[in-house]
C-alpha cells in the first residue's frame, strides 16, 4: 500500500517517481472521471503538482495535458507551486470586505514581505483569500490552517502569526 506521507515543503523529496504516480492511478483507477481524486491523492503526498507530475498523468490516463491541467487551475485547492507549512486565508466575503478585509490584506503582505498567492522565502506561510469562511457575525475573520480567527483587527495579526513556526 501506498504510503500517504505529506512532504513538508522545501525538503529535497524526490516524488517524480513514475511508479508512485502509477500506484495511485492504479488504486483510484485508470479512468478519467477519477483525474480529481487521483490528483488529490498525489498532491496529498507531494504537497503540490508541477507540470511534470500532470504530464505523467496525463500520459496515463491517455488525456490531453492541457485538459489536466486546465482542471488544476479550475480548482482553488489544487498547486502547481511549493506551498508553505501554514496556509493564512483573509476572508473577503461581503462582512469581512467592509468591516476591513483589505486592511488585513495590506498589512499582512507588509508583515510577510509576500503578496497574494505567494509563500514566503522561509516556506513559512503562504497567503491566499477565501471569499466566505462562515465567520460573517464576527468580521473580519482569518482563517490560519484550520483555525479560524473572529474580529481580526491589523494589531491583532503580529501576535496570530507568532503562534505559528
Amino acid at each position: 500500500m501506498l504510503q500517504e506521507e505529506r512532504v513538508q515543503p522545501g525538503s529535497h523529496h524526490s516524488f517524480d517517481h513514475q511508479q508512485d504516480i502509477d500506484k495511485i492511478i492504479d488504486l483510484c483507477g485508470r479512468d478519467r472521471s477519477n483525474l480529481i481524486q487521483i490528483l488529490h491523492q498525489i498532491q496529498n503526498i507531494q504537497g503540490f503538482l508541477p507540470l511534470e507530475t500532470l504530464r505523467q498523468v496525463a500520459i496515463k490516463l491517455d488525456m490531453p495535458l492541457s485538459e489536466v491541467a486546465g482542471v488544476v487551475s479550475f480548482y482553488s485547492f489544487f498547486s502547481t507551486e511549493p506551498q508553505g507549512r501554514h496556509t493564512i486565508r483573509v476572508c473577503l466575503g461581503t462582512a469581512c470586505y467592509v468591516r476591513g478585509g483589505k486592511k488585513l490584506i495590506e498589512k499582512l503582505q507588509e508583515q510577510l514581505g509576500i503578496e497574494l498567492g505567494q509563500t514566503t522565502s522561509d516556506q513559512r506561510f503562504t497567503f491566499e483569500i477565501a471569499r466566505c469562511i462562515g465567520a460573517c457575525g464576527l468580521a473580519p475573520a482569518v482563517m490560519i490552517d484550520n483555525e479560524v480567527y473572529r474580529q481580526v483587527n491589523v494589531n491583532k495579526l503580529k501576535s496570530i502569526l507568532a503562534k505559528y513556526e
